[in-house]
């Protein structure tokens, strides 16, 4: 892990689409502005972690399904 210390309006670089700024700073928290394409998803980890648990169970249902349809038609 990179680490980095940046003050109130200072920037980071990610690649070269990518930029992070310190917008502001009050006690413990940090306000980020981030700049991306709108090909690059931004998400707080709580919700990337939701989105991945509702695709995999998107993905575990459509496993159910097809095991399913395998028993109610074995290929001959």
């Amino acid at each position: 892990m990179l680490v980095l210390s940046r003050q109130r309006d200072e920037s980071i670089m990610i690649g070269d689409d990518v930029e992070i700024t310190i917008v502001d700073v009050r006690g413990d928290k940090v306000r980020l502005g981030i700049t991306a394409p709108k090909s690059i998803p931004v998400h707080r980890r709580e919700i990337y972690e939701a989105i991945q648990r509702e695709k995999n169970g998107h993905k575990d249902e459509d496993s159910q399904t097809k095991a399913n349809a395998a028993q109610e038609h074995p290929a001959d």
